[in-house]
């Protein structure tokens, strides 16, 4: 969560608009599901013009090898589609994101995260995905999930999606549903179970097509519900934040079985694997200490130096704008906005910008000013009323951090109960040089299987204290139960 000018920008609602219905027209393709239309000029030029802020949105995209590497797969796979035969038609991108997230919009823009990547095990799953992802603009489901008026507004925390809401369908919900983490907010459309499934059909085609096993959608997708399942698990019981992916492609373990038949049990195919495995050798992995690190309940932004602690049983997710904060008593984010130097005014207009974005008006009670380990803070709460509920507390508590940067928590609870955040908010500490030249980032790498070597014996060497061996099964898309083979490559992620 870097503190630059460009972080402190309300980032527009590109995704959003890129998914937007667009006008046809222009050329059409052949496929064996039906005819394609080609990529329009309009097209072209709203991807261009979208590309560069999602590029914002999503730390950015990667250069080098492994980035080379994941764009000849993609457009190898994106030219099946019947939406352009020229692979410089289409701009294929490895984002520096944290969050396990694919997604392609109108223009021929075809995205996938280093985290989602590396959950993958070889070049054909790689393919499916992006398969996948093309396959919903081939078959133009953003314009029908537009005329179908079947908008869902989905609110981004730096790749992090909340989803339902604790505090109901009410005024106050609307805060946190639709403007409560604007700072970093994008919209998406969730797609149906149809568009699913015709994505999923697609992608299979054109694996096929391209001569790579088809049964990779099958297994990808059952790597990232395992992954899922485990992100559940370590986030607690209960816990209301989903993957990206799994938000606005919902369900892939009911998906798993539906792509093997539709792959078939005696579907052949290249997956090459080793040479996927060596592509991605050291790709950055988790958070990129650029944007801070999340370790456990600690963030620590090893760039801007300072540091803070989430409250007990609450879980932090970090990305390229914002830190959000979850818990089953309240949900907040640390993020920055324009500062002119004078913190009381900061904290009224975090107020009235939420106000303004919900519609409604938002009173707070008087900024208080204190000092927090020797930084300049100011803070003030308002309480909002809900229809047919309990009234919630919203608390913006900022930090003057420098002459011309501040930064913020804005945290939201039941009226009464936020007190919760107190231990947050004075937590908040500026580290030392020494302290921020010992975060380290972590990094995927590939390793030979050794005799005597075991799944609990290979996940012993997984950069993470809690849950390392589930965590190295699922990167590697093996069970509890799996013997490994001398000569054989696997993931593990160290420092």
């Amino acid at each position: 969560m870097p503190l630059s000018p460009k972080t402190h920008r309300l980032f527009a609602t590109a995704a959003a608009a890129a998914c937007a219905a667009v006008p046809l027209g222009g050329v059409t393709a052949q496929s064996s599901t039906g005819t394609v239309q080609a990529i329009t000029a309009k097209e072209k030029a709203q991807g261009a013009e979208y590309h560069p802020q999602l590029l914002a949105e999503f730390g950015g995209g990667m250069t080098g090898p492994q980035a080379l590497y994941v764009e000849s797969v993609g457009k190898k796979i994106a030219v099946q589609s019947g939406l352009s035969n020229a692979q410089g038609d289409f701009t294929v991108t490895l984002l520096n994101s944290s969050v396990d997230n694919a997604f392609a919009i109108p223009g021929g823009y075809v995205y996938a995260t280093r985290q989602l990547v590396a959950l993958m095990n070889n070049e054909a799953e790689l393919a499916g995905v992006m398969g996948h992802e093309v396959g919903h603009v081939a078959a133009r489901h953003s314009a029908k999930r537009q005329s179908a008026a079947t908008r869902n507004q989905v609110i981004g925390i730096l790749g992090a999606v909340v989803t339902g809401v604790f505090l109901g369908n009410s005024q106050a919900g609307q805060i946190l549903q639709q403007g409560f983490l604007q700072g970093s907010q994008i919209l998406t459309l969730k797609y149906s179970r149809g568009q699913e499934n015709e994505a999923d059909k697609l992608g299979i085609e054109y694996l096929r097509r391209a001569g790579y096993d088809p049964r990779a959608m099958s297994t990808v997708l059952a790597s990232l519900a395992n992954q899922n399942a485990l992100s559940a698990r370590l986030m607690g019981a209960g816990a209301d934040r989903v993957p990206e992916w799994a938000s606005t492609h919902p369900d892939p373990a009911k998906r798993v079985s539906t792509t093997a038949s539709l792959a078939g049990a005696a579907a052949k195919g290249v997956t090459n694997r080793d040479t996927f495995l060596t592509r991605i050798n050291g790709l950055l992995y988790g958070d990129d200490p650029k944007q801070g690190i999340v370790e456990g309940g600690k963030f620590v932004h090893p760039v801007d130096k300072f540091a803070f602690q989430a409250p007990q049983g609450f879980f932090l997710m970090n990305g390229t704008r914002a830190v959000s904060i979850n818990g089953q008593s309240g949900k907040g984010q640390l993020t920055a906005a324009p500062f002119n130097g004078d913190l009381d005014g900061y904290v009224r207009s975090v107020f009235a910008t939420l106000g303004q974005q919900n519609k409604i008006t938002i009173t707070p009670g008087a900024v208080q000013r204190t000092t927090v380990n020797g930084i300049p803070a100011a803070y003030a709460t308002a309480r909002v009323a809900q229809q047919g509920g309990s009234a919630i507390d919203v608390t913006v508590f900022a930090y003057q951090m420098g002459p011309t940067n501040a930064l913020h928590f804005l945290t939201m609870g039941q009226a009464g109960q936020t007190g919760v955040f107190d231990p947050m908010y004075a937590s908040m500490r500026r580290i030392s040089a020494a302290e921020a030249a010992a975060v380290k980032p972590r990094k995927l790498v590939v390793v030979t299987v050794k005799k005597g070597d075991t799944v609990q014996s290979l996940a012993s060497r997984m950069a993470y204290t809690d849950a390392p061996l589930d965590r190295f099964l699922v990167l590697n898309g093996l069970k509890a139960d799996a013997r490994l083979t001398p000569g054989a490559r696997v993931k593990i992620v160290t420092y």
